[in-house]
């Protein structure tokens, strides 16, 4: 057998992942009032019986006007995190990390599931007003989300810590911050969507207030020997004017300095229709220079369909994990596959292994 990077262990803290495949969060849009169920258990159990070293739950709001749509998963409550329990548990059983990213959906809240036409629930349907760092509507046929108020960070951040206690009690051992994709973390780094005047907008260092705060906040209720990630978007794509690579290495050092440990770099979400140069491992060079200029561990994503493409990567030294998320769609046992088009040793499931050539 030969040596794989992408199949070698990678330790962050205390915590040692089995290999370098981690399974991005990819929402289901299958929960019912925040609560996961049988097809998230089976959905994420079958990628970690399919030998990826991190599996990670979707985007997970901390508060109910944090859902993207009423199909989210949440963990504000104690219900929620006693349903994630025996799915962190089975993830855990089979060699797996489970993981978990904290999110708040900002003024992308209260769809409807895309299968439904996506857009906005009113309330009368259930749906709710958005919450956002300005008012400015993510499109013009978007809904004009409310204002949050300074002296509403303080409970914003108290809801992240909150949801990173439950689910440190559910069984998780990676906690994740999502501040990508033109959500309200995002929303309020980017000065597309940030346009206040107060201590939370203006400049760089006022616009990465709230993040560094949740920031510091989840990392000081999580266990010293266990990881925090952030992801986050490296560029909005914007002509200008946006959230660019340039800032994205200031924050990314802040973060670290914050004790984060690894950050997850991904592009987009602020504005509805950009021009995204869109091929093979597009945002891998986001990747590589994080990685090279903070000094930090970072996990590259974006259309990585195979085991060569992904040793490439790490071998190059341009991340130091592999993120996926449509290719475990295709395939939730890639990684047997990976092995073996690498020609690397990898243990399949006793109950597979008749099947194992």
């Amino acid at each position: 057998m030969k040596s794989a990077k992408l199949f070698s262990a990678f330790q962050l803290r205390e915590l040692t992942f089995r290999n370098r495949i981690f399974v991005s969060p990819m929402c289901q849009y299958s929960a019912v009032n925040g609560l996961p169920g049988d097809w998230h258990l089976v959905h994420l159990g079958s990628r970690a019986v399919g030998g990826a070293g991190l599996v990670m739950i979707e985007a997970t709001a901390v508060r109910p006007e944090g859902r993207i749509s009423l199909g989210d998963t949440g963990i504000w409550n104690d219900d929620q995190m006693r349903a994630f329990a025996p799915i962190a548990g089975f993830i855990a059983k089979q060699g797996a990390v489970p993981a978990i990213q904290l999110a708040h959906a900002g003024r992308k809240a209260s769809n409807a599931i895309p299968w439904e036409k996506g857009e906005w629930v009113p309330k009368e349907q259930g749906g709710w007003i958005p919450e956002a760092p300005s008012a400015i509507a993510f499109a013009p046929d978007a809904t004009k989300p409310r204002e949050l108020e300074a002296s509403e960070m303080l409970a914003l951040v108290k809801d992240f810590a909150s949801a990173a206690k439950r689910a440190l009690a559910a069984g998780f051992q990676v906690v994740e911050l999502h501040m990508a994709h033109g959500y309200l973390l995002h929303e309020f780094l980017s000065p597309l969507s940030n346009q206040r005047t107060d201590e939370y907008g203006g400049s760089l260092e006022n616009r990465m207030r709230l993040p560094l705060e949740v920031a510091k906040a989840v990392r000081d209720v999580w266990p010293k020997h266990w990881p925090v990630f952030a992801r986050i978007s490296a560029t909005d794509w914007a002509p200008e004017g946006g959230w660019d690579l340039v800032q994205s290495i200031v924050l990314s050092k802040e973060l670290k300095k914050a004790g984060i440990d690894l950050i997850d770099c991904s592009s987009g979400g602020t504005l509805p229709s950009v021009n995204i140069p869109v091929k093979l491992g597009y945002q891998v060079p986001f990747s590589e220079a994080i990685r090279k200029q903070v000094g930090i561990a970072t996990s590259a994503v974006g259309l990585i369909v195979n085991a060569l493409q992904a040793e490439a990567i790490l071998v190059e030294g341009k991340a130091d994990v592999i993120s996926m998320a449509r290719e475990f769609l295709r395939d939730p046992y890639f990684p047997m596959h990976a092995a073996k088009e690498l020609g690397a040793d990898h243990p399949w499931p006793k109950q597979y292994e008749r099947a194992k050539r």
